[in-house]
């Protein structure tokens, strides 16, 4: 695969494209075959995170083609994020992930949602009763102090609104260097992607393909009548157009398929270019909230009564 990487605040490389690790369930060894299968496609981001539960077993893969000098520990840039039970001590929790994956340190670090939960709520749906007040301030401090100690390259944010971010900045000492939230041709962030630029930070997309597959997700993206006619026009397929539009307004991708075909045609939409008219069409697609907030909140137990009350009505 040709270069294809996004240049951070610092000097710090990622991959524009990246390997998401999260399924279920959960099967260790699946998981460790479709990331060997993905090194030698050319994947060299890979995403995980404490609550996906797979982050051993992406540990375990990396540490094997290491091992076997297929790859160097620089070539690959890690992420995993610090869950909301963890807010406390970010330093402890980035330790713990840090012997889940074997590694000495992590190239990204990011806080996962802004909402802080009570220490023993390890599940991805919380009840009513384990959500705490949140201290950003505190948690942030922690942030800083993993990226002090070198337990990490950078740190950042994910599922924060412009007005999040914002706030952030107002106490942060070292800003977010990436915002990882969901958005694709039918949620484009405009909003949200215009702060974070004016702020340099990077926005990476989740479920950028809307998520297909997974039991919160749609195939609203793939099957508009509208992706579906530019992807006839460039001979290519509608996944590959999705991600050629992520690509194209300046974020990185987050894509989730173990399937081999997939994985290839997701790693072969940096192979298609856009013209002006095939965004102009995208851009006057209806915009859907698909995934309203990935598998976190939960409508009937959260606090909040929907995600727009979580991320402050705009993300």
């Amino acid at each position: 695969m040709r270069s294809n990487n996004v240049r951070l605040s610092y000097g710090i490389s990622m991959p524009l494209i990246g390997f998401g690790t999260y399924s279920f369930p959960n099967d260790r060894k699946t998981t460790e075959l479709a990331i060997h299968n993905a090194l030698k496609m050319g994947y060299r981001h890979f995403d995980t995170a404490k609550i996906y539960g797979s982050e051993a077993a992406m540990g375990k893969a990396l540490n094997e083609a290491i091992l076997g000098r297929q790859i160097e520990r620089e070539d690959i840039f890690l992420t995993s994020k610090l869950w909301g039970s963890d807010h406390h001590d970010p330093v402890s929790a980035l330790k713990r992930t840090l012997e889940n994956v074997g590694m000495e340190y992590l190239d990204m670090y990011l806080v996962h949602w802004p909402v802080k939960l009570k220490p023993w709520v390890n599940y991805a749906v919380p009840n009513e009763d384990d959500f705490e007040n949140l201290d950003f301030e505190s948690t942030w401090a922690g942030m800083e102090k993993c990226l002090e100690m070198g337990l990490c390259r950078c740190i950042g944010v994910s599922n924060f609104s412009s007005k999040k971010i914002e706030w952030l900045l107002e106490f942060g000492s070292t800003p977010p260097l990436v915002n990882q939230v969901e958005m694709h041709p039918m949620w484009r962030q405009g909003k949200l992607r215009e702060t974070c630029g004016d702020h340099k930070i990077h926005v990476s997309a989740y479920s950028p393909l809307g998520g297909p597959g997974n039991a919160w997700g749609s195939t609203a993206v793939v099957d508009h009548p509208i992706i579906k006619s530019i992807a006839l026009k460039h001979k290519t397929t509608p996944p590959q157009v999705a991600l050629q539009w992520g690509l194209s307004k300046g974020s990185s991708v987050i894509v989730k398929s173990f399937n081999q075909e997939r994985m290839k045609e997701n790693i072969g939409s940096f192979d298609l270019k856009l013209d002006y008219e095939d965004i102009f069409e995208i851009e006057k697609l209806e915009e859907v909230k698909i995934m309203r907030g990935e598998f976190l909140v939960n409508e009937t137990t959260s606090p909040y009564k929907t995600i727009e009350d979580l991320w402050d009505d705009e993300i």
